[in-house]
């Protein structure tokens, strides 16, 4: 399956600013104020984009960073990995693999087993409870 792929209007037509900002655009929502960084539900977290799963919530941990952190995608394949040098910085970007938004940061300092620490704008997510 091939990369979905719109104009900027397009995009602009099908999110709020603030997403459009975050996913299109590299942005980042302030810690402590997305929808589901203290969020508890069961589920699936989709992409706000494009509709992809990228997260399950049994994957989701409190972090302290403010940000939904996950330790692992749904898949391999969910998401892709990009070096990304802004702001000074050396930081691993993660986007969604199949409308390229930009989601957030992956670090090593998660918990185990896998050690890392998926931090997941709000924006860029949608909710979907496991079962429907």
């Amino acid at each position: 399956m091939g990369k979905i792929i719109k104009s900027e209007e397009e995009w602009k037509k099908q999110l709020t600013p603030m997403q459009f900002e975050v996913c299109r655009h590299k942005g980042t929502e302030r810690a402590f104020t997305g929808e589901y960084y203290d969020f508890k539900g069961d589920g699936i977290y989709r992409c706000v984009c494009c509709n992809a799963p990228l997260f399950d919530s049994e994957e989701k941990y409190d972090s302290g960073t403010g940000w939904p952190s996950f330790s692992r995608p749904v898949s391999d394949e969910a998401v892709e990995e990009h070096e990304d040098r802004s702001y000074a910085m050396v930081r691993t970007e993660v986007t969604c693999a199949a409308c390229d938004a930009h989601l957030g940061h992956v670090f090593p300092d998660g918990p185990h087993p896998t050690g890392l620490r998926y931090c997941i704008n709000s924006v860029c997510l949608t909710f979907e409870p496991r079962g429907r």
